[in-house]
């Protein structure tokens, strides 16, 4: 049998279009009978992903899905030199597959599942993607790998991902709240899987261009394989937490839409009837939540992007020490004492830890001594045992405080500086930059943006990509933007 292929080894154009053609045609397989005791919440959520591509969005969602397209790109750029990334990578040369996507910051192509399953763990190979505070999610990094792979497969346009983006933030913020969201993940289960697993597969069936019908398909596998266990923040080196947090849900919601857009059929309302996806995850379920507000309230809009690339519990306090820096003038070695306080399941997991992006302690110090706290900085764990980062370490006592618990989804700070001289210099930080109560501008994403993908693409390139991604509607065709975020 001959294969299509191009000079590269990959499949050549023509043959990707036929596939792409394949993928968003009706399945002729027989004629389903559409059944009346669907439920309200399977039916309206189906027919709101079929019909999504072609609705038009608010100006303001339209922004924020580039802002999170953009800055989880960069995500992944960055991450393929980190070791999450970079074994990720491997495993992916290790399988082979059809090319029909590219991996961002490589110049791998291979199916659309393996493309989704990298991409997400370079998004979360490092602490440098979006989170949505209130369902307890990082959503760009497992829903913008899968919609990138998809629309690049299936040739969309940068519209047409701009709403896939949108649609998968809106999916998976509601699944978790109609999971429980913080009352799910302390029985254990891991919404930052569960929910974006659910964006991913609306994401990429509504590229698919599929009915309705299929939509329910694609969301009855996805039940199949939603998983999770909230025990991530036991993994030392960032592997497995990056698989869960961005690879599984990108690869499992990848897969159930192709699944079903290369003819498989499946249960006709997994949300309802004998032993329902609802039934048998949530005792505090209400699936109702999935569909409340849906086409009116856009929780892209809702996301957080971080201004600093570390763990979100580290937001805050280094916003209180960047902003006493610069207003009082002081230098590290003029620190008597700092005292920082943060919600009590946030000391728990940042408090001198081993990893140098989520220790408070090496964090702080980092800023106090550099000013800035750099994406080289939070991965440099030789830098964790220098004498004087180990000096101004030990000045830093970090305190869960029960009061900022209660604050949360708020991730707040409250940091009390002691300076030699006897000054104490104090700073409450309730709104952190990059979130949604104050956010970074255009530019500071597209400067961060730059600053992560530069070093991988070079300078050039990492310019057009962003420059492409703020005129995402204009791109005829999302294939194009491959080579700007392949090395040059």
């Amino acid at each position: 049998m001959t294969r299509n292929v191009n000079p590269a080894g990959g499949l050549n154009r023509r043959a990707l279009l036929k596939a792409a053609i394949l993928v968003a045609a009706p399945i002729p397989l027989r004629a389903w009978a559409d059944s009346p005791a669907i439920s309200p919440v399977t039916r309206t959520v189906s027919e709101y992903i079929a019909a999504a591509i072609a609705s038009a969005m608010p100006a303001n969602a339209v922004e924020a899905s580039k802002h999170h397209t953009l800055d989880t790109i960069a995500s992944m750029i960055s991450g393929t030199h980190l070791m999450p990334g970079q074994k990720a990578i491997a495993y992916i040369q290790s399988q082979g597959g059809v090319a029909q996507a590219g991996i961002p910051g490589t110049r791998i192509v291979t199916t659309v599942v393996n493309a989704s399953l990298c991409g997400g763990m370079l998004a979360h190979a490092d602490e440098t993607d979006d989170s949505h505070a209130a369902s307890l999610t990082h959503p760009g990094a497992g829903i913008v790998p899968a919609a990138l792979a998809m629309a690049e497969f299936s040739g969309s346009d940068g519209n047409a991902l701009l709403r896939a983006v949108a649609l998968g933030y809106d999916i998976s913020s509601r699944m978790s709240f109609a999971l429980g969201d913080y009352a799910f993940a302390r029985q254990g289960h891991g919404t930052h899987s569960f929910g974006p697993m659910f964006g991913a597969a609306a994401a990429c069936a509504a590229l698919a261009r599929l009915t309705p019908r299929q939509v329910r398909f694609v969301l009855s596998y996805t039940t199949q394989q939603a998983s999770g266990l909230s025990n991530y923040a036991r993994d030392t080196e960032h592997v497995e937490k990056a698989f869960q947090f961005g690879g599984m849900p990108a690869r499992n919601g990848a897969a159930s839409a192709t699944m079903v857009a290369s003819g498989m059929s499946g249960i006709d309302d997994p949300f309802a009837g004998p032993y329902n996806f609802f039934q048998a995850f949530g005792t505090n379920a209400k699936p109702e939540l999935l569909v409340r507000g849906l086409g009116d309230t856009y929780e892209v809009v809702n996301t957080n992007i971080k201004r600093w690339t570390v763990g979100s519990p580290i937001q805050a306090p280094l916003d209180s020490v960047y902003d006493l820096l610069r207003e009082h003038k002081f230098r590290a070695q003029d620190v008597e004492k700092v005292v920082v306080r943060v919600f009590s399941s946030g000391a728990e997991i940042t408090n001198n830890r081993s990893m140098p992006d989520i220790s408070m302690q090496y964090m702080i110090a980092v800023m106090l001594l550099d000013g800035t706290a750099s994406l080289e900085a939070a991965h440099d764990v030789a830098r964790m045992k220098d004498p004087q980062v180990l000096e101004i370490s030990r000045r830093v006592e970090l305190i869960g405080d029960p009061e900022l618990e209660r604050a949360l989804p708020s991730r707040q700070a409250i940091v009390d500086i002691t300076l030699k001289d006897g000054r104490t210099l104090h700073s409450h930080t309730r709104n952190v930059r990059g979130t949604v109560a104050n956010p970074m501008t255009r530019e500071e994403v597209g400067q961060k943006a730059f600053d992560l993908c530069a070093p991988v693409i070079g300078n050039d390139r990492a310019r057009r990509l962003v420059e492409q991604i703020w005129n995402l509607e204009q791109v005829p065709n999302v294939l194009s933007l491959r080579e700007l975020m392949q090395p040059g």
